[in-house]
C-alpha cells in the first residue's frame, strides 16, 4: 500500500497539473497536431495515421501488438481442452434448425474474395490512404469468417488450418520487434525511420512505414483468426483445437 500511495500521489500530482495546463476550449494552439503532419510530410507518408503508429511513436503500436498476442494466448489458455472429456451434449435434429437463405449463403461465397482483396489493399497501401495493419488485418480475418457466415464451418475449418496462423501471428509480431533492432543496428535508434523515404504518394515510399503495416496486419489477421477459432470451437463442440 505505501508503494502504491506514493506512485498514486505522483500520479495525481501529474494529472492536476497536466488539466491546469490544458488549452482553453476552441483554441488554435495544437503543437503535437502541427508537429506530427509536419514529421509525415517529411517521410513521404500522406497517411498521418500511419505515420504516428509506424514511426513517430511505434513503441506504443509495439505495446498494443504485445497486448493482442497476450490476448490471443490468454483466451487460447482458457478455452484450452483439458484432459477430461467435454460432457456430452444433447442431440439437435437438423431437422430444426432454421434453413439458411440462399441469398446468404450466395453473399458469403461471394464476398469472401473481395474483401480479401480489399484486406490486403488495406494493408499494403496504408501508408497511402486510410488505413494500415490494425484496420487491414481486422478485414482479412473478417473476409474469411464469410465463411462460417455461409453456413460451411468445414471449408472454414479446411482453409485456416491454426498451425498456419499461430506461426503468422508470431511472425508478424517477430517481424515488427526485428525492423525495430535494425533502426538499432544502423545506428538511428530503435523503432526509427531508417529506409529511403522514396516519393510521396508511391507504393515504394515512406520508408519503414508500409513494412510495419505490413507486420501488423499479419499479427493482427492471424491472431484475430486464431482467436475466432478458440471460441468457434469452443461454441461448436470441435476438437480442432486440441489438435
Amino acid at each position: 500500500m505505501a508503494v502504491f500511495l506514493a506512485g498514486a500521489l505522483g500520479l495525481g500530482i501529474a494529472v492536476v497539473v497536466a488539466i491546469l495546463r490544458i488549452p482553453g476550449f476552441g483554441n488554435d494552439f495544437h503543437p503535437y497536431r502541427d508537429a506530427a503532419v509536419a514529421a509525415a510530410l517529411d517521410r513521404h507518408s500522406p497517411n498521418v495515421v500511419s505515420s504516428i503508429n509506424f514511426d513517430q511513436r511505434g513503441l506504443d503500436t509495439v505495446g498494443e501488438e504485445a497486448i493482442l498476442v497476450a490476448a490471443v494466448v490468454g483466451a487460447a489458455t482458457l478455452l484450452r481442452r483439458r484432459s477430461q472429456p467435454r460432457p456430452p451434449r444433447p442431440a439437435v435434429d437438423p431437422s430444426a434448425r432454421p434453413p439458411l437463405l440462399a441469398a446468404t449463403r450466395l453473399a458469403g461465397y461471394l464476398l469472401l474474395p473481395v474483401t480479401l482483396v480489399i484486406g490486403a489493399d488495406v494493408v499494403v497501401h496504408g501508408h497511402l490512404t486510410p488505413g494500415g495493419g490494425f484496420q487491414g488485418g481486422v478485414v482479412l480475418a473478417t473476409g474469411l469468417h464469410l465463411l462460417y457466415v455461409a453456413g460451411d464451418y468445414r471449408a472454414l475449418r479446411r482453409v485456416r488450418p491454426l498451425a498456419w496462423y499461430e506461426a503468422g501471428e508470431a511472425a508478424g509480431m517477430g517481424a515488427v520487434l526485428v525492423l525495430g533492432a535494425a533502426g538499432l543496428a544502423v545506428g538511428s535508434g530503435f523503432l526509427s525511420n531508417f529506409l529511403p523515404k522514396g516519393t510521396s504518394g508511391k507504393l515504394f515510399s515512406a520508408g519503414t512505414v508500409p513494412l510495419f503495416s505490413c507486420a501488423v496486419g499479419l499479427a493482427v489477421g492471424s491472431g484475430i483468426v486464431v482467436l475466432l477459432a478458440q471460441f468457434l470451437d469452443e461454441y461448436l463442440g470441435s476438437d480442432e483445437g486440441a489438435r
